[in-house]
């Protein structure tokens, strides 16, 4: 019997997601980063910022960017290693990746950069003081196969932070929705000339673990010490988990 998983509110062949989850990407590559700013009304550099400072990266540390796209975070983290650490920017996609890496080079931070799927990572066992991922995970097929990669790859001592949507204050909710159902892909249109892929992003918002669901699987699989913060009521959470 064919397995299948969730593709926004879709359901859909397991080995079809990754192929649909990629379509959705390479569209809104070049318009990412300004949709992220109207999307989030520029919050997302604050949640990004505050993903950096919780992490507890510091100088000489080696760290993985998983699905770190257009580089926002390698691009904090390489500021926080200096030129003694290592920051490894890596994306399953392409057109993701590619902007990423550029953007490092232009601004003269050029940093290592691998296309690589998140549930079967090409580095060796304890390697990282850091692995993070920030947005990515709620597209990943096998969620579960890509933390126990995280854990895997970190040195006993290391952290794994994880910063996704999440679910939003109970009170808030129906303006979310209405935001996100409504409004989000007519920007998604008018901004990136994409409706669809901005609808999809809104549904696999919807589809995520909560803040609860989440931490317990960072614990199923392994983690110890799993925590995490809600930022902007819930919009967003930041999960932590330590490999011991």
């Amino acid at each position: 019997m064919t397995k299948t998983t969730h593709f926004g509110f879709n359901t859909v062949a397991e080995e079809e997601k990754a192929g649909k989850v990629a379509d959705v990407f390479h569209s809104v590559a070049e318009r990412y980063n300004l949709m992220n700013d109207l999307m989030s009304v520029g919050l997302h550099r604050l949640w990004k910022r505050f993903t950096i400072e919780v992490s507890g990266v510091k100088k000489g540390d080696k760290v993985l960017d998983i699905a770190g796209g257009t580089g926002d975070l390698s691009a904090l983290f390489i500021q926080k290693v200096g030129n003694s650490g290592e920051v490894w920017l890596t994306d399953i996609n392409n057109s993701m990746l590619s902007i990423g890496r550029d953007r490092l080079i232009d601004e003269g931070t050029p940093t290592p950069a691998a296309q690589c799927d998140a549930e079967k990572l090409p580095y060796p066992d304890n390697y990282f003081n850091c692995v993070s991922v920030a947005f990515g995970l709620r597209n990943m097929t096998h969620k579960d196969a890509a933390l126990k990669e995280m854990l895997r790859v970190i040195k006993p001592g290391g952290t794994v932070i994880v910063l996704e949507f999440s679910k939003i204050w109970g009170p808030l909710r129906h303006a979310y929705d209405t935001y996100s159902f409504k409004l989000l892909p007519v920007m998604g249109k008018v901004f990136a000339s994409d409706a669809e892929s901005y609808r999809y992003l809104a549904e696999s918002i919807r589809m995520h673990p909560s803040q609860e669901e989440l931490k317990e699987l960072m614990q199923q699989v392994g983690f110890d010490r799993v925590e995490y913060f809600n930022m902007t009521a819930g919009i967003v959470a930041l999960h932590r988990g330590y490999k011991f």
